[in-house]
């Protein structure tokens, strides 16, 4: 398997680190709360053995900057995403995303759709009527007290624990790597703006748009057992309405963050999807 290698660069007037592992068609992995291009990490190289597969730290996670004085809402985001594309000098890419990476992501695909080969959704929102389980994750960024512990380093080894079926999969070694970049509380305040910008506007044009992408190979994949967003299931059945060819996959005794929980499996479904997809292009 290729090796996964650690890049940065300057775009968007923004510091963004990168994760990337082999070479071929491109792959855009799009991380959601609070993870980073780690989460992927055990992606990478599989789909890297095919395809130039690429993890973006959003702004406001991992090692990428975290501006305090911007709103992190849907124009930020694509933003950051398109002048990351441009300085890596890419044009069309394949998309997966996963939590709060998927309004982030689709909202960009929506935005450029004929940039756009294959789309692969993981365990994320969609719909502007959020769950209760997102409205309650709202009111905690606000919350005193609360918000602090949950973008400390503390609370985010408790999300991630929370987050996945098999807790020995959060070793402390990983927990460390997601919580290591909000020791500073600068920077935990970064983290909640990335939960709160995101408006339900940005989310009607997605759902509106998402039909579009009719012509090209859509998948979902999801662990059935996510406290996180309890209701996936329902979400992936109704984008299932809007791309009624898109193939849905439920992986059991998996929870919220998959890629942690059986990053084999979630490996092999994409690597497979991703191959059939955009075969023609190797």
């Amino acid at each position: 398997m290729p090796p996964l290698s650690s890049h940065r660069i300057r775009a968007a007037n923004l510091d963004l680190h990168w994760l990337e592992a082999g070479e071929g068609p491109v792959v855009l992995f799009v991380h959601g709360w609070p993870t980073s291009a780690q989460l992927w990490r055990n992606i990478l190289p599989v789909v890297g053995q095919t395809h130039r597969a690429i993890a973006l730290d959003l702004p406001g996670f991992g090692r990428s900057d975290k501006p305090l004085d911007q709103r992190y809402g849907f124009r930020f985001f694509e933003a950051a995403i398109e002048g990351f594309l441009a300085a890596i000098g890419v044009e069309r890419l394949s998309l997966v995303v996963h939590d709060l990476g998927g309004p982030v992501g689709l909202y960009w695909a929506c935005r450029h759709p004929e940039r756009i080969d294959a789309l692969a959704l993981l365990n994320t929102l969609v719909f502007p009527k959020p769950s209760w389980a997102v409205v309650a994750f709202v009111a905690a960024t606000y919350a005193p007290g609360v918000r602090r512990f949950l973008a400390s380093p503390a609370g985010i080894a408790a999300s991630m624990r929370l987050g996945v079926v098999n807790r020995e999969r959060i070793t402390d070694e990983v927990a460390r790597m997601y919580g290591d970049p909000f020791v500073e509380w600068a920077a935990g305040k970064a983290l909640l703006r990335t939960g709160q910008g995101l408006g339900p506007g940005g989310m009607r044009f997605i759902v509106e748009t998402l039909p579009s992408f009719a012509n090209i190979p859509v998948r979902m994949i999801y662990g059935e057992k996510d406290r996180i967003l309890p209701d996936v299931a329902t979400t992936m059945a109704k984008v299932g309405e809007l791309l009624p060819h898109a193939e849905i996959t439920a992986i059991p005794n998996c929870g919220h963050f998959l890629q942690e929980d059986q990053p084999d499996e979630v490996a092999r479904l994409l690597s497979e999807f991703l191959i059939t997809a955009t075969g023609d292009q190797h």
